[in-house]
């Protein structure tokens, strides 16, 4: 009879145990927020990353009925920013909006003082997106395939500019020339903006950059476009792309993630993904994203399971290419 009463005493202690953590769960969620929310874009003011943290911030703001704040938080590959996050209060009040590099710095950094999986609680993926291989306006080759034979042809007498060691047009850079057996001259720069002003100027020969910031000098044409790096065209660009040019299977995807520090309660994460699924279904984004040559997130990506799901993939596929060449950036 005591051990029977011991055991129910148990059963009705974890019952009770568990209820109380479901509504303090609720309770953290229905008083989420509770101050301004800060998104940490760990790359420079005015790029494609901070140009699409604002749109989503600003549609964000009304959905969660507070004011949402982007601070640009650059330094050290993106590394400074995403550790900033990886530090931060679990609350929800301060979050990571990050693209591809959230994934390359975990091989490109062999001393990370964060874990870029570990340490993280997606929220869901924002977009998804091609670079587009841009030349200076003067350069030689009019087609894709005239630049693959005048980098085959002339090696490290081209100069090939990238944003930064471990950035995306770092790493597209770096495929590139794996796959034509050819190095060129890498050029680095604090960000693909001072890049592309110096492509403007021809004082470099090629770049692979974001469309999202690419597209005005296109259109412009201040600067020669040739390819796209998706397995399929773009939509508003008449481009070829590279894997349909001469490497076969060429792909890098420059996709944006929302994320908050690990531990931050489930129910405020998923306060947070309804936000930024809404602001993925308001016309006014959508259509700013498509004039961007961007692509939203479809409601199978934009949740917390998709992103940790790509996010662990990308880390893996990426270390591939990195320890490849040795590419590391300390």
């Amino acid at each position: 009879m005591r051990n029977f009463s011991a055991t129910l005493y148990k059963s009705l202690f974890l019952k009770l145990f568990s209820v109380s953590i479901v509504l303090a769960t609720a309770g953290a969620a229905s008083a989420f927020p509770t101050k301004p929310i800060t998104v940490v874009v760990p790359f420079a003011a005015g790029g494609p990353s901070d140009i699409l943290a604002r749109l989503f911030a600003a549609n964000m703001s009304q959905s969660l009925g507070t004011q949402v704040i982007v601070e640009n938080t650059a330094g050290a590959g993106s590394t400074v920013g995403i550790g900033r996050v990886a530090k931060a209060d679990p609350d929800g009040h301060t979050l990571l909006f990050s693209h591809i590099s959230h994934a390359t710095t975990a091989t490109l950094f062999r001393r990370l003082p964060y874990d870029p999986v570990g340490d993280f609680a997606p929220i869901g993926m924002a977009t998804d997106g091609a670079f587009v291989l841009v030349g200076r306006k003067d350069f030689a080759p009019n087609t894709v395939e005239e630049v693959f034979r005048e980098i085959r042809a002339k090696g490290e007498a081209i100069n090939y500019a990238h944003a930064g060691t471990g950035s995306g047009s770092h790493l597209c850079g770096i495929m590139m020339m794996q796959a034509l057996g050819a190095k060129m001259t890498q050029v680095p720069y604090r960000g693909t903006g001072p890049a592309m002003q110096d492509l403007v100027s021809s004082k470099v020969d090629l770049l692979c950059d974001q469309i999202t910031s690419a597209l005005p000098q296109i259109q412009g044409g201040a600067v020669k476009a040739y390819a796209v790096t998706s397995t399929e065209p773009v939509d508003g660009l008449k481009l070829p792309t590279i894997a349909a040019s001469g490497i076969p299977g060429f792909k890098v995807t420059i996709w944006h993630g929302l994320y908050a520090p690990k531990g931050t309660p489930a129910a405020v994460v998923q306060k947070l993904n309804g936000a930024l699924n809404a602001a993925l279904k308001d016309q006014t984004i959508l259509k700013r994203l498509a004039d961007l040559s961007t692509i939203p997130a479809t409601p199978q990506q934009a949740t917390p399971a998709h992103l940790g799901a790509h996010l662990r993939a990308e880390v893996a596929a990426w270390k591939k290419v990195i320890d490849a060449v040795g590419a590391y950036a300390d």
